[in-house]
């Protein structure tokens, strides 16, 4: 068994992905995201996503620079998210994609998203989000660590991938909110919205099964949707889109 944080793991995952259909589909539909801000976001300066991993980012926006803190074969540059090697205001668009969870230090993160992001520019985050499914299966059913009720932001890391809190995109855009904005004034929550209540399970993610093929993935697309925008609580997923202060 290949090790959770080994750097080998990117080129099969990829080949996970892209071999689910419904997954390959539902990674293109939140790329198409990335796309959407990009657009409103200064003409100067470069897009970067951290944590690519085994994305495929380029396949839709070939000119974002691919990141990890694991040095992927399929990645241009090993990172590490709290100390950004990028000058100040360089950054026009910024992306993370079930990210933000694993950085232990979102604190000192932040702070550079500050320093590195143009006037004007954005960062869309798209991660997990503390609904009533999803946080019993993020809290039973998954290897991750999920802890809504943990104090501080910060936690003690295992590894870049093993090591996570699963609740942190909420801790700190719901329950945490009023402290993000005093801690962090140039950077304004443009948009907080949940999603996707069931296709990601139904696809069965990275296992080996699914139950989201053909044309299901219509059908459930549509379900997913409506129910995110009648009942947000039962959204496994949201969107967190922010810009930086003119």
């Amino acid at each position: 068994m290949i090790d959770l944080d080994s750097h080998i793991r990117a080129k099969g995952l990829r080949e996970k992905i892209k071999g689910k259909k419904s997954l390959y589909r539902l990674y293109c539909e939140f790329y198409k995201k990335y796309e959407l801000s990009l657009k409103k976001c200064p003409k100067d300066g470069i897009s970067v996503e951290i944590g690519s991993g085994a994305g495929f980012i380029k396949d839709i926006l070939p000119k974002v620079i691919t990141t990890d803190i694991l040095l992927y074969e399929t990645i241009e540059l090993a990172l590490d998210a709290t100390k950004l090697p990028f000058e100040d205001n360089s950054i026009k668009s910024l992306f993370l994609l079930n990210t933000l969870h694993h950085i232990p230090d979102t604190v000192s993160f932040f702070k550079e998203v500050e320093r590195c992001l143009r006037p004007g520019g954005r960062v869309f985050i798209i991660d997990q989000y503390h609904g009533w499914i999803s946080k019993i299966i993020l809290k039973y059913l998954h290897h991750e660590n999920y802890n809504p009720q943990a104090k501080e932001w910060a936690f003690e890391t295992s590894g870049p991938l093993s090591g996570a809190n699963g609740a942190l995109c909420w801790i700190i855009f719901y329950r945490d909110r009023a402290l993000f904005e005093e801690l962090y004034p140039s950077l304004k929550i443009d948009k907080l919205t949940p999603h996707t209540p069931f296709r990601y399970w139904l696809s069965g993610g990275l296992k080996k099964w699914n139950l989201l093929s053909g044309p299901l993935f219509h059908f459930a697309s549509k379900t997913d949707l409506w129910l995110s925008k009648k009942i947000p609580q039962l959204s496994s997923f949201i969107d967190v889109e922010l810009q930086k202060s003119e």
